[in-house]
């Protein structure tokens, strides 16, 4: 299904643009008129992503370091005026252990990049939604956050802790007209996990453009009423 919006003259910033699913969201949110920042931190996927949207502005960022979000987000500010919209890409996975199995750096890792990254470019987006007219921000948790098969403790505890963390937030600014929700997929059809998982049926697998129509949505005037959310997004899973 092919979903048009119109964000012309909105200034969008998604972190972790640059994976496969991040290149889906950037051309959506540049073929619907926003002005497209998109964070990296690999030099050859941040090439990839210009050369697939050339529109892109691109930004060097390592949201889990609190410096750098500090010394990054008053220059975007400064250069487009503003953030309308906040989508956070940035994650990890680890999986295929029990507990005992599991190192304390393995933990971290994973609160780290799932969750302490979300709560750092959050305050300070946030920040300037504020002073500005509100924006939105939408998060990827997982399906997995709301009920884990075993073996993922530390990714399942930090995508749980991820959906309170929007539904808190949803709450502490929803008089700033600042909606924040999160979604909730399962496997996304990737080349990446088709070579991980070469076994499994794609034709349950979520479509990047299927779950980018998604976060457009959650982006757009039309779901002002949704806030605080964590939305479904299985496919056929």
């Amino acid at each position: 299904m092919d979903v048009t919006y119109n964000f012309s003259n909105r200034v969008v910033l998604i972190t972790g643009g640059t994976g496969a699913f991040g290149r889906t969201l950037v051309k959506k949110f540049i073929d619907s008129g926003a002005r497209t920042i998109s964070s990296y931190l690999n030099e050859k996927e941040a090439v990839k992503l210009k050369t697939a949207n050339h529109k892109v502005e691109l930004i060097k960022l390592d949201i889990t370091k609190e410096e750098q979000i500090l010394k990054v987000i008053p220059l975007l500010v400064e250069r487009f005026g503003t953030i309308d919209v906040l989508v956070n890409l940035v994650g990890g996975y680890l999986g295929g252990k029990n507990i005992t199995e599991l190192g304390e750096n393995d933990w971290d890792a994973m609160m780290g990049l799932n969750l302490k990254s979300a709560f750092l470019i959050s305050k300070h987006v946030i920040s300037v939604m504020k002073s500005g007219k509100g924006g939105n921000v939408v998060h990827i948790s997982s399906r997995t956050g709301l009920k884990s098969d075993g073996y993922d403790s530390a990714y399942a505890a930090s995508k749980a802790g991820l959906i309170r963390f929007v539904e808190s937030t949803s709450q502490e600014f929803k008089e700033n007209n600042i909606n924040v929700n999160c979604i909730l997929p399962t496997t996304i059809d990737t080349e990446a996990n088709r070579r991980a998982m070469p076994n499994a049926d794609f034709n349950k697998w979520l479509l990047k453009e299927d779950l980018a129509n998604v976060v457009l949505f959650l982006c757009s005037p039309d779901s002002k009423v949704i806030n605080g959310a964590a939305i479904p997004t299985y496919g056929l899973s």
